[in-house]
């Protein structure tokens, strides 16, 4: 029999900031801000044909304050900019935004006086998901490219192609 100090031990080591890239990726926390048909295409992303919680962002969250990921997906009126700005201020750091959408990223083919043209106009976006509405794949191709974002900023290592 075997001494238990005398077999082989493992470890695990790592950089903390390589750590928290990949605790912050895995665990995304989304916001849906949904006003119009691009919400539908959010539920859809969200069920268990295209299953977001593959990547960990499984854990919707409706109040602002348990949430660490804005998707706005819809059309932003101009009524709408101050309360999703106040809604983007109730979150906590670190947090990131996804535009989902042609309304929500440049204002899509409203060009009114009455609606927002990019929802950038008051909150920072970090990454824009094109279509009318975008494609399911579209969103969680989106939801990548964020999470290789929030690696590179944590670490300053760019991702390998």
């Amino acid at each position: 029999m075997k001494h238990p100090q005398s077999e082989e031990q493992s470890f695990f080591t790592t950089k903390a900031s390589e750590f928290l890239a990949w605790a912050r990726r895995n665990s995304l926390w989304p916001y849906p801000f949904g006003t119009a048909c691009c919400g539908i295409e959010y539920m859809a992303v969200v069920g268990p044909k295209y299953d977001i919680a593959r990547f960990g962002a499984e854990a919707v969250r409706f109040s602002p304050r348990q949430a660490d990921l804005m998707i706005v997906a819809g059309t932003i009126t101009e009524k709408m900019a101050p309360v999703i700005a106040k809604v983007w201020a109730q979150m906590a750091e670190p947090k990131w935004c996804i535009a989902m959408g042609a309304c929500a990223s440049s204002g899509g083919f409203y060009r009114a006086y009455h609606v927002l043209q990019g929802v950038d106009k008051v909150i920072p976006v970090d990454v824009y998901v094109a279509g009318c509405p975008p494609t399911p794949e579209a969103v969680l191709a989106g939801l990548m490219t964020l999470q290789d974002k929030i690696t590179e900023k944590a670490t300053g290592a760019k991702k390998q192609a």
